[in-house]
């Protein structure tokens, strides 16, 4: 830390009753007030530097007083120190004051040559702006004087030197003692480069206010040397120190909103103003900053009641790299501490959007060629290497975006296991949600049957329209062994979703007896019993599946339980007359336009081998004469 001193004399002002004076044999013949505060003073050498004392007492003799002080006391103090030629000490602590002070007192070369403002302002410009944590210090003091520093160039004089420094490379840097946590003195000038590439900047400027942070990264965006990388990890770190207290209690911060205390209001809009300022800030490239950050900053958000642009934002930058983020990071507090619901589902069904509408532009599958003769294949032109080049580009961006479709089908069953334990949850956000996800991205349902199974067992309340359609979005072809085997025994689905179980289970088996791959003797003993438990023959998988899926079949496939009386069916008189019960509540529901096609329909069309070629013998019952022809 660079100081500076001036003058020689000992320091000799003292503090009688309310008065401060300057031990002296000349009796004082000049008192000013100054903050509150008096001074007996004398007018020689004060009024020989200060031109604004001389027109006071040319112009007013009887007016002693100096309003509006800048620095204060303190300030005042130090200008009159320097006027009687005691020794004064200047460092980047006190600069400020000490340049806006003898601004106000107006002690400039009009008055004195190498008055105190020129000695402030080439110290300034030579030593304290030339070092790193000077000029942080200086830049930190400003915000006292914010008018002031601004009329005086000292806040933009303080944001330029400092992004100029991380602008440069850090041997040039001139680095103060007190900056050691990274960066120390005796460094080698390769040490220093690695501390550069890793931000070593980022904390010293965390401590900055968010008006003069802002600015100054705003001077080192628009430099173009420092990696977005880097901007992103100043931003995380300078929202970790300012912005953790707003995670730890969401109720409390929501009692200062509905509080009529002035401060507790103007905290959470100081508050509101960092947080939309960081995000103002955010690098526009996808890789700058992590998923989970945004993801934090989208909780802010909700918290402090950001704006909805400030909102939407977030949501957007999220979508970019969604496939990064865990179930913990959408788990997003709603926006009031006094909704029921204990997560904002909202937010993370714009996310999915958004998504979405990302990954629906997709590249060409092949190459554009043209018919060319053999000499032009053989000699391929530059034109048409550039565009194989092309297509492979496309190839592996199409590849990405499936991967990632992959990914967020898994993130978003994970996040649907942890809502539906919310008995605030309703049913039609659970299952807008699960459809948001295209059917293709889910290489199995085994996830999103845990989840409709904790939200079956969290909401015991739904009838049995609701409990059918939330399991419209289940795939029984996609659930693995284990999973067939909980949901045949699962009370809270429906029974026809049950029976779906059972007979692809059995289908599978059938299929896999057609290759030669497994006998159907030598199934599972417990599927066998879930088969046996239902009438099922293990032993004659044809009629089971006939039987199954006959009774499965809907009113829009032209199917229905009296359609078909076959003998070689095995389903019992009650469970029959179920299957028959559902049949009509479909037919109903669809009338009124109320849903979409059940799944059970595509799954019919989906039977493998021998299955579907059963169907298709019977398929003429319903036929007229005119179909069969």
């Amino acid at each position: 830390m660079k100081f500076m001193k001036l003058g020689s004399r000992p320091d000799t002002f003292y503090t009688s009753e309310d008065l401060r004076c300057v031990s002296s044999e000349v009796s004082s013949d000049y008192t000013i007030e100054v903050s509150g505060s008096r001074y007996h003073l004398h007018k020689f050498p004060l009024l020989s530097k200060c031109l604004r004392l001389q027109r006071m007492c040319s112009e007013s003799p009887e007016s002693n007083q100096l309003p509006d002080f800048p620095g204060g006391v303190e300030a005042f103090e130090l200008c009159a120190k320097y006027c009687y030629g005691m020794t004064i000490t200047i460092s980047a602590y006190n600069i400020v004051a000490a340049r806006c002070a003898a601004e106000y007192l107006q002690m400039s070369e009009e008055v004195e040559k190498g008055n105190l403002v020129y000695k402030l302002e080439v110290f300034l410009n030579t030593c304290i702006l030339n070092g790193w944590r000077d000029s942080i210090v200086t830049l930190h003091t400003t915000k006292a004087f914010p008018l002031w520093s601004e009329d005086l160039a000292i806040t933009s004089r303080c944001i330029e030197a400092i992004a100029s420094k991380v602008l440069s490379h850090p041997s040039k840097v001139s680095l103060s003692h007190s900056h050691s946590r990274r960066v120390r003195d005796d460094d080698t000038c390769s040490n220093r480069a690695a501390a550069a590439s890793r931000g070593w900047w980022a904390e010293d400027i965390a401590e900055l206010g968010i008006d003069l942070y802002w600015r100054t990264m705003i001077a080192i965006k628009s430099g173009g040397k420092v990696p977005s990388s880097l901007i992103g990890d100043a931003l995380r770190v300078y929202a970790s120190k300012w912005l953790p207290s707003l995670q730890r209690n969401r109720k409390q911060v929501g009692k200062k909103e509905d509080s009529d205390s002035d401060s507790e209001t103007d905290v959470s809009s100081k508050h509101r103003l960092l947080l939309e300022s960081i995000i103002s800030l955010l690098p526009a490239e996808k890789a700058a900053v992590s998923c989970s950050f945004l993801l934090k900053l989208l909780k802010a958000a909700n918290i402090l009641n950001a704006s909805s642009s400030s909102k939407m934002e977030l949501a957007r930058r999220v979508a970019l790299q969604l496939e990064e983020a865990t179930v913990s990071d959408l788990l997003i507090p709603p926006t009031s501490y006094k909704s029921e619901m204990l997560y904002d589902v909202d937010v993370v069904a714009t996310i999915l959007e958004q998504f979405m509408i990302l990954g629906q532009t997709s590249p060409p599958t092949s190459p554009l060629r043209g018919k060319k003769g053999m000499m032009d294949r053989r000699q391929r032109s530059r034109s048409a290497e550039n565009i194989d080049l092309e297509f492979q580009e496309s190839r592996r961006s199409s590849s990405a975006s499936h991967s990632s479709k992959l990914k967020v089908a898994k993130l978003v069953d994970g996040y649907l296991q942890q809502i539906a334990r919310d008995v605030s949850l309703p049913l039609s956000k659970f299952v807008s949600l699960a459809e948001s996800v295209p059917e293709f991205s889910r290489l199995d349902h085994d996830d999103l049957y845990r989840a409709i199974d904790i939200y079956l067992k969290a909401h015991k309340n739904l009838n049995k329209s609701e409990r059918k359609r939330i399991c419209r979005v289940l795939d029984c072809k996609k659930l693995s062994m284990e999973a067939c085997m909980h949901a045949a025994q699962n009370e809270m689905l429906p029974l026809r979703v049950v029976v779906q179980v059972l007979f692809y289970e059995q289908a599978r088996a059938a299929a896999a007896t057609n290759k030669g791959e497994v006998k159907m003797t030598e199934l599972p003993s417990n599927i066998k019993a879930l088969l046996a438990a239902h009438n099922i023959d293990p032993s004659n998988p044809s009629a089971a599946a006939f039987s199954t899926t006959t009774s499965m079949a809907g009113p829009e496939d032209q199917w229905s339980v009296s359609g078909l009386k076959s003998p070689k069916s095995k389903l019992s008189g009650t469970l029959r007359s179920k299957l028959a019960e559902d049949e009509e509540i479909d037919e109903r529901f669809m009338n009124q336009g109320g849903g979409r096609t059940p799944s059970r329909f595509k799954a019919f069309c989906a039977i493998p081998g021998r299955p579907k070629k059963m169907f298709s013998k019977f398929l003429p019952i319903n036929r007229n004469s005119n179909d069969k022809n």
